[in-house]
């Protein structure tokens, strides 16, 4: 391949040593390339064909967190890790054929939070940030109980119990932690884990989340579940951040419940004893005291990825005769965020898609839908006038430019604050920023990125997120969308809950004939 240079990015770091970054080869881009590629793309498009099967399987990924800039720094990320320049690289789930945006607001917030987007995203209504499983009516943080079952609302796990179909959630975070929880439990408060957390006026009204998982449906009638957590439920010894007063193990609750039902169940607490589970049909898998370890940290633990986790999620719920639903959620990469930690949430993203594509070569595109989104994104920017092939990591900074190297990742808010601000600068005339280049620590995956405002956990960001699909219907995710219709969109092409019979083939079928005879009588006018 032609080549116009090599960009040698040699930088000064630390006080006294030299990193060389890997040597780069960009290509020579010319007009035929990129007409090429162009074309390429459109012969792919083409090739496309409207699915209107319904679909047996449903798989819903959700990346906490996940904004537009994670997907395209974690996107190039990946591509420098493996030798390339990265621009040029995509994540698997950017490659399917339904792409839209979803606009993430709560019914009470301008800025989301994970259970108000949970509820929207898994029960097809908004509601207010800190909530879950509730409508509005219900004041946050309180229980009446009239009130409290009037606002309750069903998930897409109800939706597809109801309809015969296996069910299963995998997380890395705590089981009971906003996202994963969303899809079974109903609750005015998020942090009402356990049943510590609630206030005494109100445990007669309202179950902990830990409880309702274990003893409530849908919870109770999940089959897979796997993620963190072990603490909500009175098991082992954690960080004391949730404590049963009711002394009850809620792990040992499940499995006399299991026993009682007559099923094969197990409840494992490792990788290895994950992996030796096969006929079970039900199984409840905690790995952690609280949330489970960062993929960077995960190396000396007995955890299982999240690669583990879905395929093994997905091998247990096939054998379903009448298909299965899965959620997954990718819940670290909000985390990272929250702490300024960049080189870790776009290593959680990256391992995010790895589960994504493994999901996609065990499932049929023929009756499985994926589909792949985010509840909200953080403050997280992209910035600067970096290089080709510039380390995603590294400074936006051109040596020719005499002003201060800054970071071509940063944030608008958090704990980085403090890392970063130079001691002893008092005012406009004091450049208020240490340099980047010379913190010994800039390659540490706790290293925290820039971030002018000090917050002690970085914000969620506002604008809407993206999301993907692929299989049966995918097309109905084309287009800009409250994140409510998620649930709809599923339950129509899932053929179960509310929105059923919406997706009907022969009106489908019919509907796509008509847009076909369209599309070709305005190509025959523009010829």
């Amino acid at each position: 391949m032609k080549v116009f240079g090599v960009l040698a990015a040699c930088i000064m770091l630390l006080q006294s040593s030299v990193i060389c970054r890997n040597l780069k080869v960009v290509p020579i881009e010319d007009k035929d390339y990129w007409y090429q590629e162009g074309k390429n793309r459109i012969q792919n498009q083409l090739t496309k064909k409207l699915s209107v099967n319904r679909a047996k399987n449903v798989i819903i990924f959700v990346g906490d967190g996940m904004g537009l800039t994670t997907i395209t720094a974690s996107r190039i990320y990946k591509g420098q890790i493996n030798g390339e320049l990265g621009e040029e690289n995509y994540h698997s789930f950017e490659l399917f054929p339904g792409v839209g945006l979803i606009k993430t607001y709560n019914t009470d917030m301008q800025v989301p939070d994970s259970a108000g987007t949970a509820t929207a995203m898994f029960s097809g209504i908004k509601t207010k940030s800190g909530t879950f499983g509730i409508d509005a009516t219900l004041p946050t943080g309180e229980c009446d109980p009239a009130v409290y079952e009037a606002a309750k609302v069903d998930s897409i796990l109800k939706w597809a119990q109801d309809a015969g179909k296996r069910t299963g959630v995998v997380t890395t975070t705590r089981i009971t932690h906003a996202t994963p929880a969303a899809a079974y439990a109903h609750v005015s408060d998020r942090d009402w884990e356990c049943d510590s957390e609630i206030p005494s006026q109100y445990r007669d009204c309202m179950k902990d989340i830990a409880r309702q998982l274990v003893e409530d449906s849908p919870g109770k009638d999940i089959n897979v579940i796997f993620g963190g957590g072990q603490q909500q439920f009175g098991f082992g010894n954690g960080d004391g951040s949730c404590v049963r007063e009711d002394g009850l193990n809620l792990t040992a609750v499940w499995e006399e419940n299991r026993k009682a039902e007559g099923v094969s169940h197990r409840f494992v607490t490792t990788k290895g004893q994950m992996e030796e589970l096969s006929t079970e049909e039900k199984v409840l898998g905690l790995f952690d005291f609280g949330h489970m370890a960062y993929e960077l940290e995960r190396e000396n633990t007995e955890q299982p990825s999240i690669v583990n986790m879905t395929v093994k999620a997905i091998r247990m719920l096939q054998k379903a005769e009448n298909g299965f639903v899965l959620i997954v959620e990718g819940g670290r990469i909000d985390h990272a965020h929250h702490d300024n930690y960049a080189k870790l949430a776009l290593t959680e993203a990256i391992m995010f898609d790895e589960a994504i594509a493994a999901a996609v070569a065990m499932t049929s595109r023929e009756n499985t839908l994926i589909v792949v989104t985010a509840d909200h994104s953080h403050s997280l920017t992209f910035n600067g006038y970096p290089e080709r092939g510039n380390d995603i990591l590294g400074f936006a900074h051109n040596e020719s430019d005499k002003k201060p190297v800054y970071e071509t990742l940063t944030y608008a808010n958090g704990p980085g604050f403090n890392v970063h601000r130079k001691e002893g600068a008092i005012g406009a005339e004091d450049y208020l920023w240490r340099d980047p280049t010379l913190m010994e620590d800039r390659d540490e995956m706790y290293y925290r990125h820039f971030a002018p405002i000090f917050e002690k956990s970085e914000t969620h960001g506002g604008e809407d997120v993206a999301i993907y699909a692929i299989g049966p219907f995918s097309h109905l995710f084309n287009g800009v969308f409250e994140q409510s219709y998620i649930a709809h969109a599923v339950s129509c092409i899932g053929n179960f809950g509310p929105s059923k019979y919406l997706c009907n083939s022969s009106i489908s079928v019919k509907a796509v004939s008509v847009l076909v005879l369209i599309m070709s009588y305005i190509s025959s006018r523009l010829v």
